[in-house]
């Protein structure tokens, strides 16, 4: 069956009336003829009901072609063409617009549709490339550029740069929240693993998920729309390959910044910067710069030594092994019991050994074998584990300087004067390390002693532990402890 299809917006002296297209239309119609009409409705769009009837008609394979006047009877929008052809080709109908000549059971009216086909993705491309760079423009300028609040902020409308006010953040009641978890990230022994467990703990309701768990909390960690956006944070993401849409003398401590750009999705989200597109909110920072930069020190440091060996059920933590195929063995505590599970079983599923080695057992094995090797050992000054922590201080400062350091050969003449003075604050931080240290090693010793393993801390046992020992590989009822002695 053939369909002819007529429309009219509104009458026009100049305009063919509905059914003079439906005259011309017949003319080149065969056989049975179903008519469809629309008279006052735009071809802007498909929102027209018998169009919507033929359409259904077509799904329902009751039609062999659809015959117009003319193309822009059928569609305005070449896009909509586009779609609706796809529609009319999945079932086989042939279209033809008598005032074009365009036939597409033809071979120069399927020509002609592949030319519409290219001006139609042309335009939908053109659109796309308008909407993302409107997007970036507004984020450029500071304006919230679009979607959902993130957590802790409501959508409002702020004063930009001009003084117009235009869509920003304001902070609701879940801001106590992320200030909640920022201060107990910086902290020593806090993990987000740990941070998850106890908001879950106190009811807290997550942001679109059931709980809180490490990515949504590593998401807001990552985020500068938190941050009172300082020199300090400039020159982080500086290192980092940012591009800036303000210069380090806006910079002020006040406001928050919005990250926007293309990243190559092979990339890690936060590890490749490069490209990126830095720009000071309009809303107020939150965070202290030094305390969210403190949050981003320990995530960058996380992600290089990765998870190994953080658990906190066991010294043995991250020198456990599945003897049958070597992924990491976990440690699980429900009550006082603790149960090692194999990674490759529970994560990846290429394993199906069931571990039921004791661990309390495991550990007092391994600690009398530790302390039998520790009595072997020289005698050592009772302040090597104390200069632990001076080395802590001086690889994270030396870690500042490198990343100022990279921050350097992005520099330009405003900012370079301000990495340099802070390159020298820090080296000065350095040299007063050492020589403290220095001093202290003039100091008389203090009678050296052996190495007590049960008055060691958790920490200090994981130390030993490492030293003396590579893997301990379990199977399902014994473990077999590789020495590195």
């Amino acid at each position: 069956m053939d369909a002819i299809y007529a429309r009219q917006s509104v009458d026009k002296r100049d305009s063919l009336s509905i059914q003079g297209q439906i005259d011309l239309c017949c003319r080149e119609a065969q056989g049975e003829i179903a008519v469809y009409q629309d008279k006052g409705f735009s071809g802007k769009n498909t929102n027209r009901p018998d169009f919507r009837r033929m359409m259904a008609d077509v799904e329902k394979g009751l039609i062999q072609r659809v015959i117009v006047y003319r193309l822009d009877r059928f569609s305005r929008s070449l896009a909509d063409f586009s779609q609706l052809w796809e529609v009319l080709g999945r079932h086989g109908v042939e279209f033809v617009s008598v005032n074009e000549k365009f036939d597409t059971s033809t071979p120069v009216g399927r020509a002609m549709l592949s030319i519409i086909m290219v001006f139609a993705q042309l335009e939908r491309e053109t659109t796309a490339e308008r909407v993302r760079d409107n997007y970036y423009q507004r984020a450029r300028l500071g304006s919230w550029p679009g979607g959902p609040a993130p957590y802790g902020f409501s959508l409002g409308r702020l004063p930009d740069a001009a003084g117009k006010l235009s869509p920003g953040l304001i902070p609701n009641g879940h801001m106590e929240t992320v200030e909640e978890i920022f201060c107990r990230y910086a902290q020593d022994g806090e993990s987000l693993g740990s941070i998850a467990k106890a908001l879950n703990a106190k009811s807290i309701a997550a942001p679109k998920r059931a709980a809180w768990d490490n990515v949504t909390l590593s998401r807001i960690l990552h985020s500068p729309l938190y941050v009172m956006a300082d020199e300090d944070v400039y020159l982080y993401y500086q290192g980092k390959g940012l591009q800036f849409g303000n210069g380090l003398d806006a910079f002020d401590g006040s406001h928050a910044g919005m990250i926007v750009g293309k990243r190559d999705k092979n990339a890690g989200k936060y590890r490749d910067l490069s490209g990126q597109h830095f720009s000071l909110a309009t809303h107020a920072g939150v965070i202290p710069s030094d305390l969210w930069l403190r949050c981003q020190y320990k995530l960058d440091a996380n992600r290089q030594l990765g998870g190994n060996g953080r658990g906190k059920h066991t010294w043995l933590s991250g020198l456990l092994k599945c003897g049958q195929c070597g992924y990491s063995v976990k440690v699980m505590k429900d009550g006082d019991k603790y149960y090692l599970v194999c990674s490759g079983r529970s994560n990846l599923g290429v394993c199906d050994q069931s571990i039921r080695v004791d661990l309390p057992t495991l550990e007092q094995e391994i600690q009398r074998e530790l302390e039998r090797l520790l009595d072997e050992c020289p005698e050592v000054d009772a302040k090597e584990l104390e200069d632990q922590e001076a080395a802590r201080q001086l690889a994270a400062i030396e870690q500042k300087i490198d990343r100022l350091m990279a921050a350097l050969a992005e520099s330009d003449e405003v900012t370079m004067p301000y990495v340099n003075r802070t390159i020298r604050r820090l080296e000065q931080e350095r040299q007063e390390l050492l020589q403290a240290q220095a001093k202290e090693r003039t100091r008389p010793k203090l009678p050296p002693r052996r190495i007590d393993f049960t008055a060691l801390d958790f920490e200090q046992k994981k130390l030993v532990a490492g030293q003396f020992i590579q893997t301990v590989q379990l199977f399902r009822e014994k473990a077999e402890v590789a020495w590195r002695v």
